[in-house]
């Protein structure tokens, strides 16, 4: 008589395998097993005994065996528990109540979902896409479902497009370690509200800086939550707003420009905004351009003087530049220009910040090109807490993935 038994492959305390059955020119395997009689049941709440109330039987996948898809036909009871108060499913120890796969595979398929799409994990299963989701969403929120505030004391904040319609979602990230701290949709001061909110006052306390850009619900919510905090405009932000500010004088000076001169205008608006221009041809064309248009060339001009304000490193000289820029664009007498001097003078206190905290947004925008690529890869996610927690997770210093 044989000695072989699949046994060992099934470790499950509370279960004994009672039959076993292979479909004939079939990849799927089933497998009987009823409760153990040495056990008595208990809840799989509380750990408490109960009294038996009714019989189930239920199919559960487990891991492929071989090439095999692997069915557990499992007898279970449904119990009833004094401590809890009500009838409860009886805990068997390798499968939650209510799911359908087993805990092992469960952890299977979370840990292919670290380095595989959804999509992609359930048709090497044979499941159902939402069944993967769900099971990999549920170790996420386990995981990461409360933020972790501890160490904070620099922070980055920005926003990320995630919709077509201008749907955002706010992105913190601690600026030290490079960690996203937090994500939630939208881009209003309530989103950034929460954030704070769910901080301790002695980890409030602990905040020093925070780098963002000139966004006012973001500016509002950290001066009433962390008044102490000291705001950081980087520099990234500041030129691309100026950027449309270049773009806003060409528009208008291309409307004043005679009839024969309007084609030079024609074909500059992304020529004025790089910063290398590298083909002849196109260094040309700006030079013609230039030469044509006294408003453009002090424009620029002060494109290329905007970024030395954020070179110096004591305050008295950032802002002897910061006044002298402000100064020159009000020269150049443009509207657009004006308006966009007098606001770096509303906002020069968070400018001249940089001296003390030498902070910027480039490593946000940097992790903001990586939750790009986790959402393309994903060909976008409907369910977006689901994908906050999957940011999260792909920038955890601890995930070995």
């Amino acid at each position: 008589m044989s000695s072989l038994s699949i046994a060992a492959y099934f470790p499950f305390r509370r279960v004994c395998i009672s039959t076993q059955s292979v479909a004939a020119q079939s990849d799927l395997a089933v497998v009987h097993v009823v409760p153990d009689r040495r056990f008595r049941p208990v809840c799989h709440r509380c750990g408490t005994a109960g009294t038996i109330q009714q019989h189930e039987v239920r199919s559960i996948r487990d891991l492929n065996f071989a090439s095999a898809q692997m069915h557990l036909r499992c007898s279970y009871r449904k119990i009833y528990c004094r401590q809890c108060g009500q009838v409860v499913v009886e805990d068997l120890g390798f499968f939650e109540p209510y799911q359908r796969v087993t805990t092992r595979l469960a952890r299977t398929l979370h840990e292919l979902c670290k380095v595989m799409t959804v999509s992609d994990v359930a048709r090497h299963y044979g499941l159902d896409w939402k069944t993967v989701k769900n099971i990999d969403k549920a170790f996420l929120e386990e995981q990461y479902g409360q933020s972790d505030y501890e160490g904070l004391r620099i922070l980055s904040v920005d926003e990320i497009a995630v919709k077509k319609g201008h749907r955002y979602m706010t992105v913190v990230i601690d600026y030290v370690t490079g960690r996203v701290v937090w994500m939630s949709k939208d881009r209003k001061k309530k989103t950034l509200d929460a954030f704070f909110a769910g901080m301790t006052d002695e980890q409030r306390q602990r905040l020093e800086a925070i780098a963002m850009d000139m966004w006012q619900p973001y500016i509002a919510s950290v001066q009433e939550a962390v008044a102490h905090v000291k705001i950081v405009f980087d520099l990234f932000h500041v030129v691309a707003a100026f950027n449309k500010v270049i773009d806003k004088v060409r528009i208008s000076e291309k409307a004043k420009a005679s009839k024969e001169h309007k084609d030079v205008f024609r074909g500059a608006k992304y020529l004025l905004l790089k910063r290398n221009v590298r083909k002849k041809k196109a260094r040309q064309h700006l030079k013609q351009l230039l030469d044509l248009n006294e408003m453009l060339m002090k424009v620029m001009l002060l494109r290329d003087k905007l970024p030395r304000i954020w070179r110096y490193r004591h305050r008295w000289y950032a802002e002897r530049a910061l006044d002298d820029w402000c100064r020159l664009a009000r020269v150049v007498g443009h509207p657009a220009v004006a308006a966009f001097a007098d606001m770096l003078e509303r906002h020069r206190k968070g400018i001249l910040n940089h001296c003390d905290y030498p902070i910027h947004t480039s490593k946000l925008e940097g992790i903001n090109n990586k939750i790009k690529v986790i959402k393309r890869d994903a060909y976008g996610y409907h369910d977006e807490r689901y994908f906050a927690l999957k940011v999260i997770q792909a920038f955890d210093p601890k995930c070995s993935n």
